[in-house]
């Protein structure tokens, strides 16, 4: 088996081609016909993902955040990417990355976040043109009150906490929802008429939310982790008897609560 065997299963399922124009999808470090005997999955590619790489024998790393988003003017092991990728070269271990392409599918990032939620009647938020985009809007099988939704969310997505706007007033039965940092589709899901808007990162002044519209924060890793799972199952879809690991100690989360 080679990465290229690999990339082109990754590549049929969300096309580099519809990648943000600022993103760096795709293989960051090795060659596309490097041999593969074992694969291990993980949202961000850091030194401690590359240690557990070599311990378990895998030689390709397949993450959902890029290692390197621009270009890097030195590779240095005191900077944390320098490292990653100089420890990656010596052990002959090649990276991957599936990022907004995988968040452009109706089946990636943001379909997921709707299927923890049973979300029926599920369409890409702000559509391209080509059948793909960023963000999902669909609508719950019942009706909620905000309490009852706030409710949902937390335990569908294992959260202690999250931050919301002021709670509405009225029903929430249409939820639009966007993983990772997507305050930029706030006012694509109000033209949708969705009563909820679920992402991470949203900034302090988008909290100040009209009438009939709330916001959750959810957190950019929380809503994003699932997305490993998704690549692994299609990964085993397609090659059942093939070595491939989800990290098993790794929370790469960098932001911690208390």
């Amino acid at each position: 088996m080679k990465v290229k065997d690999i990339i082109a299963v990754i590549e049929d399922f969300a096309p580099l081609s519809i990648q943000e124009g600022w993103d760096n999808s795709g293989l960051c470090v090795g060659s596309p016909e490097d041999e593969v005997s074992s694969i291990l999955l993980g949202l961000d590619c850091t030194e401690k993902l590359v240690d557990e790489a070599i311990e378990c024998g895998a030689d390709l790393i397949i993450t959902h955040h890029p290692l390197i988003f621009s270009g890097l003017k030195k590779i240095s092991p005191d900077d944390p990417i320098g490292a990653a990728v100089i420890k990656a070269v010596r052990n002959g271990i090649s990276i991957y990355a599936a990022h907004t392409n995988a968040d452009k599918v109706i089946a990636g990032v943001s379909g997921a976040m709707a299927a923890r939620l049973g979300l029926t009647d599920v369409e890409i938020l702000e559509e391209d043109g080509e059948g793909t985009g960023l963000g999902v809007v669909g609508n719950l099988p019942s009706p909620l009150s905000a309490k009852e939704a706030i409710a949902l969310v937390k335990d569908r997505f294992s959260l202690k906490m999250m931050k919301t706007s002021a709670p509405v007033e009225c029903p929430v039965r249409r939820i639009a929802m966007c993983g990772g940092s997507g305050g930029s589709l706030i006012r694509s899901a109000q033209k949708a008429g969705a009563q909820l808007y679920i992402s991470g990162d949203i900034s302090y002044h988008n909290f100040f939310t009209p009438e009939g519209f709330m916001i959750m924060d959810i957190g950019h890793y929380e809503s994003e982790i699932e997305i490993v799972d998704i690549l692994f199952s299609l990964i085993k879809k397609n090659f059942p008897t093939f070595a491939v690991r989800i990290t098993q100690n790794i929370n790469s989360n960098p932001i911690y609560y208390f």
